[in-house]
């Protein structure tokens, strides 16, 4: 069933590569969308796809992000189609 989530991600993710490795990440997986520097620190990411390979992208996302996280929040969205999985600014 696809699926469209947003994840915001709290942390030390800004300045150590989050955007470069989570789009490096979502080219393994069947996933669209965009992930996103904040104003306030934090880095958004919108995914879309399967529900399946969207939670293995973020498993794997969190996984190698690891040591710079404090915590992330996880929203359903309506479904968006991309084009790919993109880095916005």
């Amino acid at each position: 069933m696809a699926v469209c989530k947003r994840v915001h991600y709290r942390g030390t993710v800004q300045g150590v590569g989050f955007r470069m490795t989570t789009r490096r990440i979502a080219r393994q997986y069947a996933v669209t969308g965009y992930v996103r520097n904040l104003p306030d620190g934090q880095v958004e990411l919108v995914v879309a796809g399967q529900a399946d390979e969207i939670e293995r992208f973020l498993g794997e996302v969190a996984a190698k992000m690891s040591a710079y996280l404090e915590g992330h929040r996880i929203q359903d969205e309506p479904q968006q189609i991309f084009d790919d999985f993109e880095i916005r600014t």
